[in-house]
């Protein structure tokens, strides 16, 4: 499910995000590319588990929407998964806020959302 409020595309994620479910994912990040979305919200309230095909689908994402100054932060994250984020030092990379409304502050605040902003 896709939201969009004061200037923030919120997503909701489901389920597992592994090889079977990337490439989804990737449709879904590469529309949000096309559009340029300034401030994208991935609320990982109700996913489970990710993968590295997961992972590597959400820094593809990353490398792109730095072209055109785009940010991204998360979510929702159950200690499972955001352990994951945490191994591979993706924390440092993703802004990871413990609210959707602390997340949208971080991505609409002047300047660059980035690490450390959890």
């Amino acid at each position: 499910m896709e939201t969009t409020a004061e200037g923030v595309t919120t997503i909701q994620l489901k389920g597992e995000i592994d090889l079977q479910e990337s490439p989804r994912l990737r449709a879904v990040l590469q529309t949000q590319l096309k559009c340029q979305v300034m401030a994208l919200l991935l609320d990982f309230s109700e996913v489970s588990y990710i993968d590295s095909s997961g992972l590597a689908t959400l820094v593809e994402y990353y490398q792109h929407c730095l072209l055109y100054d785009g940010r991204i932060a998360l979510t929702g994250l159950i200690p499972r998964v955001r352990s994951i984020f945490e191994w591979v030092r993706l924390n440092e990379i993703f802004p990871i806020l413990e609210s959707a409304a602390a997340a949208q502050a971080e991505l609409l605040r002047p300047g660059k959302a980035g690490p450390g902003a959890a």
